[in-house]
């Protein structure tokens, strides 16, 4: 016998099917692939491709977020942060998940071809897969390094911008890229240590559970002075310049102050400060980066 859904208004179904998207996170996603569009182009793309890709990242980064919702429901309802999510609360059937997924992968697709072309289309829907399906289905509840090798899919938006401009990839896309991988360690592990009660009833194997909090604090600093060198490596390479380069260093070093007191003290306030501020910072280096573009390509005779 089917289980029945609780009444709900319009509104709040649209609100929930929205929320299925995790918008906030595809913000962040479709940030980090606006420089790469224009670094790619060696100014700004034509409209088509410049818009057109954006979307499709949308499209992708909300589709393999609709089927992480999908394939999570069981442990999004045994935790706390999660539990009022549509499908747990029961606002939308699982099936409602499934199906936009599907329908925006569709979309992802044909956006990504028509925009850019078939490299950006297959990157595109192997972010999806590899999401939706290599990190939620089969890493997230095997490995504590399930966030590790999951972070390969929330890098994906550079290397779909730089392939939908120029049909190929280079050396400057795969260092984009790799900055939102090295970042997702730090950021996911601060959250797994202040809501480390919440995974544990989940029964999810994350790092502070299977290997203590002590470690998983020094793996977070590890990561941290790997990521800052990879972030300024944008300016030996000619990819960013100094409206980039030198606010970088300072938010990198804010990185390892928060992560090296993080170390320390072991306070779960900072953890907090840790997590909210790698939100931020990934945000502003990708925001940094778009200007520092725009910056010099503007400065050169015929400009942008």
């Amino acid at each position: 016998m089917s289980a029945v859904l609780p009444a709900v208004s319009p509104r709040r179904q649209a609100l929930a099917y929205l929320e299925l998207t995790k918008p906030r996170i595809v913000l962040l996603v479709v940030m980090t692939g606006v420089p790469a569009l224009l670094l790619a182009a060696h100014g700004l793309p034509p409209a088509r491709v410049f818009f057109g890709t954006l979307l499709g990242i949308v499209l992708a980064a909300a589709s393999a977020a609709s089927f992480n919702m999908y394939f999570d429901r069981d442990l999004d309802a045994r935790m706390r942060r999660t539990a009022s999510r549509p499908l747990p609360s029961g606002v939308l059937p699982p099936s409602s998940a499934m199906g936009l997924g599907f329908v925006l992968a569709g979309l992802a697709w044909m956006t990504l071809l028509l925009s850019g072309n078939l490299l950006a289309a297959v990157i595109g829907l192997a972010s999806i897969f590899y999401y939706a399906i290599v990190y939620t289905v089969w890493l997230k509840r095997r490995t504590p390094q399930n966030i590790v090798i999951g972070g390969g899919a929330g890098a994906s938006a550079p290397l779909i911008a730089w392939a939908a401009v120029t049909g190929h990839l280079d050396f400057a896309a795969w260092l984009l890229a790799s900055i939102v991988f090295l970042w997702t360690p730090p950021h996911f592990w601060a959250l797994a240590l202040y809501r480390r009660d919440d995974y544990a009833n989940a029964g999810l194997p994350m790092l502070p559970i299977t290997h203590g909090e002590v470690e998983t604090r020094r793996q977070i600093v590890l990561y941290t002075l790997v990521l800052v060198p990879a972030t300024l490596a944008l300016g030996p390479i000619g990819v960013a310049g100094p409206v980039y380069l030198v606010p970088a260093l300072l938010l990198g070093a804010a990185f390892v102050f928060y992560a090296v007191r993080l170390m320390r003290t072991g306070a779960v306030a900072h953890a907090v400060h840790l997590f909210r501020f790698s939100i931020l910072y990934l945000f502003l280096l990708y925001v940094l980066l778009t200007v520092d573009a725009v910056v010099r390509f503007a400065a050169r005779p015929g400009g942008v």
